[in-house]
């Protein structure tokens, strides 16, 4: 009985599986709670399974729930893909690329590539996702991203990537900081300073890199805050909660009140690779690599 299934039951459980609350899900699908609370209960009886354990405080997924859930997240990319390759067929020139980025992609590379492309192709469609190196390693397993710019330290099984850039890293201090460019020595003169560091949310190779780094100092850092976010940590060193390790190119594109001590005589380096999953198969992503290629080749002239 399958069959009596439609597409719109399908996107009213993916709401409802995402939020896991009937009045969020329903006020995101415009509909009425009620309404919504009957199409899951036809859906579950159609399918003779319970999808969802509910609760006077709580909805959660049941097994079915979850493994229907990870089918109707596969198809609805599917639909999507067809969209797009149904509109390069219709126009070679249009067509939608979805990329996934990590924050000091955009003073690298990124936000020319963007402005090269809209120069170029202006009937293509970006989506910008900036996502942990994690999250977007597995969105392009999953085939949910084109591509993603992401630091690692070997390409994933079953993903394809190139190196965009390899730079060095810089210390991050406040302006009346005592230690400034034109003193510093070494970075065990800050053994106890409070540091404020990229997370392993944004990369596991990256921390393991920046922790080396410490390690062949002679010291252990004081962490005073982990987070995800580029402007958080100047904003913090700013304020005077700590000082910064970060990879140079993060030196660009920000307005906050720090000063960098380039660490050019330290042996670590990081690199910004591209990634992608080579099963995609559409129009765009021969394109989006030969514009990146070019302006890979631009980003190394001007070093």
């Amino acid at each position: 009985m399958s069959y009596q299934v439609e597409l719109r039951h399908l996107y009213y459980f993916q709401v409802l599986a995402e939020e896991l609350h009937f009045r969020k899900a329903a006020e995101r699908l415009f509909i009425s709670q009620p309404g919504l609370t009957r199409q899951i209960k036809q859906m579950e009886e159609i399918y003779q399974v319970l999808l969802f354990d509910r609760g006077k405080r709580f909805v959660r997924l049941t097994e079915a729930g979850l493994y229907l859930k990870r089918e109707t997240d596969a198809l609805f990319e599917r639909l999507a893909g067809i969209e797009r390759e149904l509109k390069t067929i219709a126009d070679p020139n249009a067509t939608t690329l979805r990329l996934g980025f990590i924050g000091s992609a955009v003073q690298s590379i990124l936000a020319q590539l963007l402005i090269t492309l809209k120069h170029d192709y202006p009937r293509v469609d970006i989506d910008l996702q900036e996502l942990s190196n994690e999250a977007q390693i597995a969105k392009l397993v999953k085939e949910e991203l084109d591509f993603g710019f992401v630091r690692v330290d070997d390409i994933p099984k079953g993903l394809t990537g190139i190196p965009v850039l390899k730079e060095a890293f810089s210390l991050v201090v406040p302006p009346s900081y005592a230690i400034q460019p034109d003193n510093f020595r070494s970075l065990l003169a800050l053994k106890d300073e409070p540091f404020i560091l990229f997370s392993k949310d944004y990369s596991h190779a990256y921390f393991d890199l920046v922790m080396s780094i410490f390690k062949d100092a002679g010291f252990q850092p004081k962490v005073a805050l982990r987070t995800v976010n580029a402007l958080t940590i100047f904003n913090m060193v700013e304020q005077g909660f700590g000082v910064a390790i970060v990879p140079s190119s993060l030196q660009k594109g920000y307005t906050t009140k720090v000063n960098f001590i380039d660490l050019t005589m330290i042996p670590q380096r990081t690199t910004l690779s591209l990634l992608w999953n080579p099963k995609l198969k559409h129009h765009g992503i021969a394109m989006f690599l030969a514009v990146v290629q070019q302006e890979i080749g631009n980003l190394n002239a001007g070093l």
